[in-house]
């Protein structure tokens, strides 16, 4: 399992090398993988791993989730109980969280390090057309219902036992 922090990190130092309209355009994709991850199924796994996810929170998971890189996004966006197979070492273990704050913000403190204003960054970013649903894809379920989350998550449930 990747460490955000350190990806955050990493990936912050990289995207300083590129001019600012190319940081953007990665701000762009950093945008299109938040919108196409603004899923129930996904916000329900969430909730299971951190044993609980608010808005922010589930944002932050997300950021996690793309620290982890493309074979695990793949995989949890087609199946999200595969990530049973990531987290399986460290839940329950008094692990704090799947939190990828610092991930969701590489682009603009790059973009920031580059010289542009935040201001000109979310100006650019939009012009992406990228559109955040206002509410997840896919069907509303209780997450507070633990037979729920077991008959849908069976491999997540077993490792909170």
């Amino acid at each position: 399992m990747a460490d955000p922090d350190g990806v955050a990190d990493s990936l912050t130092k990289a995207l300083g090398e590129l001019t600012p309209a190319e940081i953007a355009a990665f701000g762009v994709e950093l945008e299109r993988l938040q919108a196409e991850s603004y899923r129930w199924d996904l916000w329900g796994a969430a909730y299971l791993i951190n044993g609980g996810a608010s808005d922010d929170g589930f944002d932050y998971f997300r950021g996690w989730l793309v620290a982890q890189g493309r074979e695990v996004w793949e995989a949890a966006l087609a199946d999200p109980d595969s990530l049973a197979d990531v987290v399986d070492e460290d839940l329950g273990e008094g692990f704090e969280g799947f939190n990828g704050e610092g991930m969701l913000s590489v682009a603009l403190h790059a973009y920031q390090s580059a010289g542009g204003s935040e201001a000109d960054y979310w100006e650019a970013v939009e012009a992406g057309g990228i559109d955040i649903p206002d509410v997840p894809v896919g069907q509303n379920f209780d997450f507070d219902d633990s037979d729920e989350l077991e008959t849908r998550y069976p491999l997540l449930a077993a490792l909170k036992d």
